[in-house]
């Protein structure tokens, strides 16, 4: 119920003000039965404006910090993305790939939207990186398409760090479903669902006109964040180094 207070009363059209979204393609998105969209992941906001504009309910699988925060505050901030149509996913450990895939496909049992990014995390530069292949996973078990989507500025609107989205318009673009029924009981074959997952991310690199870089992101973050850390000690012991004048 709180979800559609949320989509129609008080976060929608606020949304929908702050962005003024034009969309394209949203006859791709079934109008009944499951389905994945999956798309690229480029601001915070982009976890409110898909659920705002589509006409069907969508669930997200979100990263499990958004619901353990402490205090009243984390306990409300929890209840708000639970009743945002948001289910916390443990990103950490080897059980969390699999983890995520048992919530997305009890999501499609129900016959509903499940709307992930299969690049497992925002782009902290607004370029596109490579797949993870849960995506593919879930569709071979559940047997479902898989609708592409592109959110067009909303890294610019809010990038990572800023807490206040700018006001500015976007565009959200669904592509045609893509249909992976020819790979049916190949769910645990590596090289399908590599093969699946790239065409999901061109077809998504195809709508929203990123760079792509064919590594995984959390990667690139964690290589450029030991960068600037060892920057950082190397400015601290050149200081350290100057004599005073």
């Amino acid at each position: 119920m709180f979800y559609y207070v949320l989509k129609y009363v008080l976060l929608g059209p606020l949304l929908r003000l702050v962005f003024r979204p034009r969309i394209e393609g949203l006859e791709h998105v079934p109008s009944s039965g499951a389905a994945i969209v999956a798309g690229n992941h480029l601001s915070f906001s982009d976890h409110f404006l898909m659920p705002a504009i589509l006409k069907r309910r969508i669930t997200f699988l979100a990263k499990a910090e958004y619901f353990t925060g402490p205090g009243i505050k984390g306990r409300l901030t929890a209840a708000f993305f639970r009743s945002a149509g948001q289910i916390p996913v443990d990103r950490s450990g080897k059980e969390a790939g699999q983890a995520a895939i048992r919530e997305g496909l009890g999501v499609l049992a129900k016959d509903e939207l499940l709307g992930i990014y299969p690049e497992g995390t925002r782009s902290h530069d607004g370029r596109l990186y490579k797949g993870k292949v849960g995506v593919a996973v879930m569709a071979l078990r559940a047997q479902v398409p898989v609708v592409p989507c592109a959110m067009i500025g909303t890294f610019e609107a809010q990038p990572p760090g800023r807490k206040l989205p700018r006001v500015r318009p976007v565009a959200i673009r669904f592509g045609e479903p893509l249909d992976f029924s020819r790979y049916a009981g190949m769910e645990n074959e590596k090289t399908v669902l590599r093969a699946i997952t790239d065409e999901i991310m061109y077809a998504v690199l195809s709508l929203s006109g990123q760079e792509y870089v064919d590594r995984y992101a959390a990667d690139v973050k964690k290589e450029e964040a030991v960068k600037a850390e060892a920057q950082k000690a190397e400015s601290r012991r050149t200081f350290r180094r100057t004599p005073s004048s």
